[in-house]
């Protein structure tokens, strides 16, 4: 595709803002509920070369019970940004602001809440448009399949950005080009595998292809 797109799909965890460190500490507190393996710091760097569904296997955790964990990481998540424990990665503000007002629509798929992602943008979030929440973990392509059916824009000139293979992999199904950004949970090596159209390796050179 061309740049810039009509629309921008942003992931918000790992992509805006930075929960990667509170994330892997939680699932930890959650292993012995929930009855999957417990990591150490040493194997953090393992599962981010490892697509979500090889992070799934390398746990343990079973099909039935990633709802479940789904619904109390979100809980947790939502206590984590009342208390002020999460932020936008330096440059998303400026960023955000940029495409907005260059007219390139600003969209939010996440499989986080709504009023958690909003906590965070904080007045940031007068710059996006649509916000498609509280996706499955794998449920993401659905949201964008109704993404494209509300906004009547050809899939082509939309552009996803995200830091997991299954933001690509969910993106691509619905016919959507793909970006994946180095900062977030997965390591350049697994995103390169899985063959995004754009790689961002810096805030300021996403933001240099988006607002030309």
């Amino acid at each position: 595709m061309n740049l810039p797109p009509k629309l921008v799909a942003f992931d918000f965890d790992g992509t805006l803002a930075d929960t990667m460190p509170w994330f892997f500490g939680t699932l930890n507190e959650l292993a012995g509920r929930h009855r999957f393996r417990q990591i150490n710091a040493g194997e953090v760097e393992t599962l981010r070369q490892q697509s979500s569904r090889e992070i799934i296997q390398y746990l343990g955790i079973s099909r039935w019970r990633l709802p479940f964990i789904a619904r109390d990481l979100s809980r947790r998540s939502a206590e984590a940004a009342a208390a002020g424990a999460f932020s936008l990665f330096p440059g998303i503000a400026d960023l955000l602001s940029a495409v907005s007002a260059a007219g390139i629509v600003v969209a939010i798929v996440s499989s986080n809440k709504e009023a958690t992602i909003r906590h965070v943008l904080g007045p940031s979030a007068i710059h996006v448009t649509h916000f498609a929440c509280n996706a499955s973990l794998f449920g993401k392509a659905r949201h964008f399949r109704k993404l494209i059916h509300h906004t009547g824009l050809p899939p082509a000139s939309i552009l996803s950005i995200g830091d997991e293979v299954r933001d690509i992999e969910a993106a691509r199904s619905a016919g959507i080009p793909t970006a994946a950004v180095m900062w977030g949970c997965a390591r350049e090596s697994v995103l390169r595998d899985a063959a995004p159209d754009f790689l961002f390796h810096s805030v300021e050179e996403m933001t240099h292809a988006l607002v030309k």
